[in-house]
């Protein structure tokens, strides 16, 4: 599967591939060291992570995202943390929101002012279905992660789509403010979504 996107910036690397859901990895790199987010094994974007530093651990945010992360942990001889609560030695708080049979954790990482969301809140188009430029995911909608208004980053990093910088903030609180509002015009665009999985599949 090629990628649709594969950029850097201030955080690291990201990389979306394209395929109907826009699943999306992230590396993490600070002072030499990289931890690897929900990752997608893909030759280019391996490449690009390897020249960012030491790769230190790999992590699951998200319970359902099992992708390569454990066969990528082992090959590069790392920890595989699967929904940390905690991660010692690291620039990133670990924020748990859950609900209930969701489980799921999002990073937030102060000097840098970056918020990682890898399933909650994206950027493709299942789920910036409104003006702005993310969007809250369709089991979410009526009970959003709004304790993630506290945050106002500079960059937003998501699970399905690529990263906001310039208005990461304005972008969140746009998503997390329009979940249940947005939730007709989900309905709406649902049979265009569907065709356009089908045909990307």
């Amino acid at each position: 599967m090629p990628i649709r996107e594969l950029a850097e910036h201030p955080l690291g690397v990201t990389w979306v591939m394209r395929e109907a859901m826009f699943r999306t990895s992230h590396a993490l790199a600070h002072e030499g060291r990289v931890w690897l987010v929900d990752p997608v094994d893909e030759p280019e974007a391996m490449a690009r992570v390897a020249a960012l530093g030491e790769p230190v651990a790999v992590l699951q945010l998200f319970a359902a995202h099992a992708r390569d992360g454990e066969a990528i942990a082992q090959r590069l001889g790392v920890p595989f943390h699967k929904l940390p609560d905690v991660l010692p030695d690291s620039p990133f708080s670990v924020l748990n929101i859950d609900m209930g049979f969701w489980k799921e954790r999002a990073l937030w990482w102060p000097e840098k002012r970056g918020l990682i969301v890898p399933e909650s809140i994206g950027t493709g188009p299942a789920y910036a279905v409104g003006p702005g430029p993310a969007g809250i995911h369709p089991f979410r909608r009526p009970l959003p992660p709004s304790s993630l208004k506290s945050f106002l980053p500079d960059h937003l990093l998501v699970g399905h789509g690529g990263p906001l910088h310039d208005d990461a903030a304005a972008g969140l609180l746009d998503a997390l403010n329009r979940a249940r509002r947005d939730i007709p015009t989900f309905f709406i665009k649902l049979p265009s979504m569907i065709r356009s999985m089908r045909n990307a599949g």
